[in-house]
């Protein structure tokens, strides 16, 4: 009888994922041991480390997979923590049995990876990014950001985890996730928030590789990565690192802002990536009063960067939308709450919505495209 209870568990347990992970315990080797004894199902699990914060989370989940199993009257969860030689196995699944790599570089890779670029800062470059990023996960995307602005790191105070720290297993470490995106950003590695980051050249792109590669990021549809402004190292280890990345620059509608942020999509151009298209931030927003069309920052830099792009490439570079200027989208950045979750049918709202829908289609054909073959 018991051992029949102690399948029925350990089928249980089976469906049961670490929540930070996504993988079920027995297959990360979470699972040390289950007995069932007089209506007492007593197990052990091994966290992979010490102080775990998803602790309260297991103990609930696994109380409520055993629920079903009427012959358990009470749980006695025992926690443990793994060895090295366990966490080294768990970090060799993760990693699909290879050493250290970045994953959205190889060839099987089914992620899409997207630079949102400028030539210029402050066009609302993270605002854009973190938007897109919550409005993709909005439709079910499963969806990551990669803070690659070194110096000048917003994303997290845009995403509302200042100071959350991510968990690490040794090496390996786990993006923080918030509004269905998994975050990763520099900011979460320094010892205090105001440190300054002062790397030169061959740091910065060491830093991005480590990021890359030393998250344990899963299975993601799209990766967004806020790149710095300019066309400095990030801009051109992106291209080496990620050589099947692609661009999108953002730009306001002042045409002195416009011509810097076509550098960006020239460098993007010179690293032989796609560029996608252009966004527009901050354009024409309709008056409180009169509910006529405002132009704070002037009109047509999303459109001539579009035209100049295309023909730099010989190919249509598109305006793929434009973000109405928005007090409450400054206001969101500044609590940590994005314009897409605290106001999700205004203007703003809904241009990010429509990009999300034209950048999660392919039109460009495979003809040309060289595929891998094995």
């Amino acid at each position: 009888m018991s051992s029949d209870v102690i399948e029925r568990i350990h089928k249980a347990l089976d469906g049961v994922s670490d929540p930070e992970l996504h993988r079920p315990l027995p297959e990360l080797g979470m699972v040390q041991s289950v007995e069932f004894i007089d209506g007492v199902a007593a197990i052990t699990i091994l966290l992979t480390i010490s102080g775990c914060p998803m602790r309260d989370r297991l103990q609930k989940d696994i109380s409520d997979s055993l629920e079903p199993i009427t012959e358990v009257k009470s749980l006695d969860l025992t926690f443990g923590v793994m060895n090295e030689e366990q966490r080294n196995a768990v970090k060799k699944l993760l990693n699909g049995g290879r050493e250290k790599f970045i994953p959205f570089a190889q060839p099987d890779s089914l992620t899409r990876v997207i630079g949102i670029a400028s030539g210029k800062g402050g066009v609302g470059k993270s605002s854009v990014t973190a938007n897109l990023a919550v409005a993709a996960a909005q439709k079910g995307l499963k969806v990551g950001i990669l803070d690659a602005d070194i110096y000048g790191h917003s994303i997290p105070r845009l995403m509302g985890i200042v100071g959350v720290r991510p968990t690490a297993i040794d090496q390996t470490f786990i993006p923080v996730e918030t509004f269905g995106v998994k975050v990763v950003s520099m900011e979460m590695f320094k010892p205090e928030r105001s440190d300054a980051v002062a790397f030169r050249g061959p740091m910065l792109h060491k830093v991005l590789e480590q990021l890359l590669s030393d998250a344990y990021w899963g299975d993601l549809d799209l990766l967004l990565l806020d790149l710095p402004p300019g066309t400095g190292d990030i801009a051109i280890s992106l291209g080496q690192l990620l050589p099947a990345s692609e661009i999108i620059v953002v730009t306001t509608p002042q045409i002195a802002a416009a011509e810097v942020s076509e550098r960006a999509g020239r460098i993007a151009h010179q690293l032989k990536q796609h560029i996608i298209g252009v966004i527009e931030n901050m354009s024409d927003s309709a008056c409180n009063k009169c509910g006529e069309p405002i132009a704070i920052f002037g009109t047509g830099g999303g459109l001539e960067t579009a035209k100049h792009l295309s023909s730099l490439v010989g190919a249509d570079v598109a305006l793929i939308g434009q973000i109405p200027f928005a007090p409450a989208l400054r206001e969101g950045g500044d609590i940590g709450q994005p314009i897409v979750i605290s106001d999700p049918t205004c203007p703003a709202s809904e241009a990010f919505a429509a990009i999300v829908e034209k950048i999660t289609l392919r039109p460009k054909s495979l003809v040309g495209v060289r595929l891998s073959v094995s």
